[in-house]
Parts: C-alpha cells; structure tokens; sequence
C-alpha cells in the first residue's frame, strides 16, 4: 500500500504534468535514436513511453539509426570499416550490411510497437505503425577526391504522404536509408533525416537522443536552455566540443533555422527523460529554441501598451489591481513579459521590499489565448530566478482568486502581518488579498 506522501507526490505531479499534456496533443514530434539505443536492454521502457505518447495524441515521427547493427555486420563478413568526416564510406559489400541491419532493426521497433506491450500497462493499445520510402535522397559523390560511393544525403522528404499516415493516428517510423528517383538505394543519416522531416513537416518539437554526452557551461553544469543564437556561438565559441555533440548542436541550429520551433537533446540512458522533458517545468535535457518567435525577457517602455492590454480584462473582473499607463511606465523595471512573435502574451512583476529578503511577486496574467502550457510557469520560474539572482529569499503573493495555482507550486498561506510595513498598510487597498508566501532558499 502507498503511503500518503506518494500519493501527495502522485497528485502533484499529474497536476503539473496536466498542461503540458493538453498543449502537447495533436503536435507533430519528431523523434530520432541510434542503433545503440535499440541493442540497449532499456529499449522496452523508450518504447513504452513512445507509445504513452501516442495514446495522448501526440502524433509521432520515429527515425532510427543502426551504426552498432551495420557495424556488427560489417565485421561478421570480414569488411574494413570505412569512415570520413564522421560519415560511413559505403562501398558495394557495405551497402548489403547497411540495407541488413536497416530493416532488421526496423522489424524489431515495429515488433516491440505492435507486440511489445503486452505485459505493460499500454497492454491492449492499438498503434499503428507506418515505414516507406518517404525519403528521396542522392549521392553525396566525390568530395575532396574521396568518393562516398553508396552514401547519400536527404534530397527532399515527402511530408504530404507522412502527414496522411499522421492524421490517419499512425506512428510514421523512417530507417537511415533513402531513394533515387531511378531506384537507387543510399545510407543516410539518422539525424540528418529527423532534421529534413521536422523542418518539412513544421513538427513542433525535434527531440534528438544522445548516448549521454550533456552541453555544458564553463563551470561543467548542463545546459538546460539555449536560444537560437545562444547555440550559434557555442558552435563558434573555442570551446571544446566532442564530435557528436557537435554534430547534434549543428542539426539542431539547422532544424530552428528551417522553422522547428524546439529542439531537445535528451540523455536516453536516463529512463524517462523523454516523459521529464516534455511534462515537466524543469525538464531533463537541453532546449533549443528560437528567440525570435517567442521568449521571455526584461519589459521596455514601449511594452506598456501590450502589457496594459492584456492585464485589462483581469483589471475588469476584479482579479489584478488596476494599474494606470503612467504607473506602468514608472515601474516598468520590475516586469518581465513573454513576447510571441512581437506580440505580448505574458507578463509579471518582482517588486523587493525595503530592508528585507522579500520580494512580492504580482501582476502575474498570460493571455487567455495561450492557457494550459505552461507559460504561467515558466514566469513564475523566470521570477524565481530574478529574485535570487538579486538576493531575495521569499517570495509573497496577494491574491484573491488564484491562491490555489500558487500552492500547487509551493506557496504557502501566511499572515498579512509578516509583510513589511509598507506593505502592510496598503493591505485593504488590496481588497483583502490572501498572502501566501514561498521560501527560495
């Protein structure tokens, strides 16, 4: 029998993940693995969580790799392993092995996707699964006087065809191989098709799987978030970087550029990261994002008149204090706001107490538009940071209708008169507001 504080752990956590799962279904995702991850005992648990997935309604593009499986092959027959510039030189004998363990390690994910889940807790769920020759590639030729024979790269990706089999509720999955219009056959890139598929399908999200090689900072911490141009000069940067990660970082900068609007880069050797990255605030891996569509950031004084406009319906039902636009502009400094495509969707406000390691946070609203995914959080969290980052150990709320939402993240109620004096005496001029507060550190 569970004890009451794992069901209080349960509880809470199917709260928090509750957003992220309604702004998640019907996105495109598209999700890319190696050969070592399916020869990995702990396949079963990625593909129960691919199939958790798709029960929610997320609609799914799986692209493997098989490198182990081609290499294993390889040596089998006795054949040198070829490799330039981190691509496979795939002569005639080459090709065999490739188009061999390509489809054996096919069979194998529709077999766990179809069979597999017997014994799970998706016991009894109906997936369908999709694999074709979606993927028109050619050769990549001769290049500095090497010739890669039989290896290709992506020409086009027919979206249209996958999109069907998507809408049909059908996993799309896509093997490192592609076709010529005159029926040849190239070994492709795992990551360079996930790339070419997410930017052609617009997917939501691009989620790479590393063999658990983390980014990190100078002081060896990972790194949880990097915008577009953040991952440019990382790239740029003398920083030494390993020969995948690399590779990742350089696919996931092209899948933004081309309109990907995420990229994670996700440990798979950790069992659930995929589940912890895209239903969690915190997530697990790296995000990619690109900044220009939608970020959160210090307001100016030209946000005034979003911000004005999207707390004024608030300001109507009594919810936020009104705030005229002269008071706005004088305090604009305290507020961060969350700007999607040059519009303001979001905003909140830091205001330290004199003299103590309080801070209030107020004005907290997200446009009705863009509920239920987390950016209430996220600003929450982006305030949390602030306060920190400016020595304020707790934070105080004053509501009157949304104390619940802040004590599902960690506040808790107290008495108005552990307010500072300021404060304190513009309590009624808050209509009676519930104070609740939250310890930082």
């Amino acid at each position: 029998m569970s004890s009451k504080k794992d069901n209080q752990q349960f509880i809470d956590s199917f709260r928090h993940s509750a957003p992220y799962i309604l702004a998640h279904r019907g996105r495109t995702v598209v999700l890319v693995f190696g050969g070592e991850a399916v020869a990995d005992d702990s396949f079963a648990d990625l593909v129960h969580d691919i199939a958790l997935l798709h029960s929610l309604g997320i609609r799914l593009v799986l692209v493997h790799g098989a490198r182990p499986q081609i290499e294993d092959k390889l040596r089998a027959r006795g054949t040198a392993l070829e490799y330039a510039n981190g691509l496979r030189i795939t002569n005639d004998a080459a090709l065999l092995c490739v188009k061999e363990a390509a489809g054996t390690v096919r069979v194998e994910i529709e077999a766990l996707l179809s069979m597999g889940l017997a014994n799970t807790p998706m016991s009894g769920a109906r997936i369908g699964v999709t694999s074709g020759n979606f993927v028109i590639a050619r050769p990549l030729g001769v290049r500095d006087g090497l010739d890669y024979c039989h290896t290709g790269e992506v020409r086009r990706i027919d979206g249209g065809a996958i999109e069907q089999h998507l809408d049909d509720r059908r996993i799309v999955l896509l093997s490192p191989l592609g076709y010529s219009p005159t029926g040849e056959i190239f070994n492709l890139s795992a990551e360079e098709i996930a790339t070419a598929a997410a930017s052609e399908l617009q997917a939501d999200k691009l989620v790479l799987m590393t063999e658990g090689i983390a980014l990190r900072d100078n002081r060896r911490r990972m790194l949880a978030q990097l915008t577009l141009q953040e991952a440019r000069a990382l790239l740029q940067s003398r920083r030494k970087l390993d020969t995948t990660s690399r590779r990742q970082l350089q696919h996931a900068v092209q899948a933004c550029d081309r309109g990907v609007r995420r990229v994670h880069l996700l440990n798979r050797h950790h069992n659930g990261a995929l589940l912890l990255e895209l239903f969690t605030r915190d997530g697990h891996g790296t995000l990619i994002t690109a900044e220009a569509y939608e970020g959160i950031r210090g307001a100016r004084i030209d946000d005034a008149g979003g911000i004005l406009e999207l707390i004024k319906p608030l300001e109507d039902e009594g919810i936020l204090v009104k705030r005229s636009r002269e008071r706005l502009e004088m305090e604009i400094e305290h507020f961060l706001v969350i700007e999607r495509d040059g519009t303001i969707i979001g905003c909140a406000a830091l205001y330290p107490a004199e003299k103590h390691a309080l801070g209030e946070l107020a004005c907290l609203a997200v446009h009705a538009d863009y509920h239920n995914a987390g950016r209430g959080e996220a600003l929450l969290q982006a305030i949390e940071s602030r306060a920190l980052a400016s020595g304020i150990e707790k934070l105080v709320v004053l509501t009157t209708r949304t104390a619940h939402w802040f004590r599902e993240r960690g506040f808790q109620p107290g008495d108005h008169s552990h307010l500072p004096a300021r404060k304190n005496a513009l309590y009624h001029y808050q209509r009676n507001s519930k104070d609740i507060f939250k310890q930082l550190k």
